[in-house]
């Protein structure tokens, strides 16, 4: 009889389709970030994915199986960290949505051929010793080179012709982010506000990508981020304070 068990993976691999061209194929994710786009869920929608849905549109989905949760999202980050910890995995986020562009605004999609050359190289260890760059916004970690994608595909600002147009939808996609995560910005009587600090560290850092735009990109960028800082500030004076967190705060304070 041969059992049915096997060795703890070395790699996690997150999935999202991000139908606005803006995230990469492939970037290599810290804890922080990898409860980050776990507790998230994010891909996208387009026109035909289903019933009454007629454009572009983002969705969420806690856990990535938000209906199903039986325990508040935070409490399954409380547990991944720790076996991720335990097992000294390493967390990746691989994007299978569209390049050069959003889906019906002159964007293509990434090809099967190269999400497959990149789940084979994070397998062969080829990804976790590449020399990444990091991206705006979401500060991702990036590889520069992986075999059988082209190196221009792994860095989306590359394929936009209009860059400036580029770091709108970036910041665009970075609030809608933000604004779903409020929802478990208190800890949901899990964590405590420490550690969502912690986890909000591995989202998109709104403030940062405004300082340093310039221009019309800047008065884009910067109201929504001025707004997501508010919301911040008001929970802050609400009261959002630690709860537990025993479990979770062990993990996550040990990165």
């Amino acid at each position: 009889v041969i059992p049915c068990v096997a060795r703890h993976p070395h790699n996690i691999i997150l999935l999202c389709c991000d139908a606005f061209g803006v995230l990469p194929p492939v970037s290599r994710l810290g804890l922080s970030q990898a409860l980050y786009h776990f507790v998230s869920g994010y891909t996208a929608k387009v026109a035909g994915t289903e019933s009454g849905v007629c454009g572009l549109q983002a969705t969420f989905s806690a856990c990535y199986a938000g209906a199903f949760l039986l325990w508040h999202p935070l409490r399954y980050a409380a547990l991944l960290a720790g076996k991720m910890q335990t097992a000294g995995c390493q967390a990746w986020l691989v994007n299978t949505g569209w390049c050069g562009g959003s889906a019906g605004g002159g964007g293509r999609r990434i090809s099967l051929g190269a999400t497959r050359a990149i789940v084979a190289a994070i397998h062969s260890g080829e990804l976790a010793a590449a020399l990444c760059v990091e991206t705006p916004l979401f500060k991702l970690q990036v590889p520069v080179r992986c075999s059988g994608v082209p190196s221009e595909l792994l860095l989306p600002e590359l394929q936009w012709q209009d860059r400036r147009q580029f770091a709108a939808t970036l910041s665009h996609l970075g609030v809608m982010f933000s604004a779903n995560f409020q929802q478990f910005a208190d800890g949901g009587g899990v964590v405590g506000h420490d550690v969502v600090v912690r986890i909000l560290a591995g989202g998109p850092q709104l403030q940062q990508q405004a300082d340093g735009l310039t221009g019309d990109a800047a008065a884009e960028a910067a109201q929504p981020a001025q707004q997501q800082q508010q919301q911040q500030q008001q929970q802050q004076a609400n009261g959002l304070t630690g709860v537990a967190g025993t479990e979770a705060g062990h993990h996550v304070q040990q990165q």
